[in-house]
């Protein structure tokens, strides 16, 4: 699989030891950077171009996810998903990377690197990528909704006003 990483300088360090660890374990790393520690660096162009990468290879049919993580993983989620078809999850648990994937079907997850060990984001990581979307009726038409919401703002057959 293709995984997309990006971060800031709170998780550079990490980031070396991520790619790493993904290519181990035989997937294709691309990393949008930063490339080097700047501590006044600015995450959301990292983000944008990590989200930007998975939609755009999983419109082209090919296997991708994507990873950010800063400091808490919140602004980092938060930019990945101003991009058009990305679905940031904010992970802090198993429990999180595997709800993120089999009920939202997120393609994105997002961590707090100074909220975990290196051992406990590995693995979260690796359960968000190793657990598929079953695609649950239910699960498809929530996400199918999201989206509607996202290029036409309504969803069918519902009010959102108050």
């Amino acid at each position: 699989m293709r995984v997309h990483i990006a971060t800031d300088h709170a998780g550079l360090e990490f980031s070396r030891d991520l790619a790493d660890h993904l290519e181990l374990e035989g997937h294709e790393v691309i990393d949008h950077g930063p490339e080097s520690f700047d501590p006044l660096d600015d995450y959301p162009s990292f983000c944008i171009r990590a989200a930007r990468g998975v939609v755009a290879d999983q419109e082209a049919g090919v296997e991708a996810l994507g990873v950010v993580f800063g400091g808490s993983g919140n602004g980092e989620q938060m930019a990945a998903n101003k991009v058009h078809g990305a679905r940031a999850a904010l992970v802090w648990n198993v429990d999180t990377a595997v709800l993120a994937r089999e009920h939202n079907n997120a393609n994105i997850c997002a961590i707090g690197a100074r909220q975990h060990s290196i051992d406990e984001a590995l693995l979260f990581i690796d359960t968000f990528l190793r657990t598929p979307f079953p695609g649950d009726e239910r699960h498809v038409r929530r996400i199918n909704q999201m989206a509607e919401y996202e290029k036409t703002g309504a969803i069918a057959g519902f009010s959102l006003e108050d």
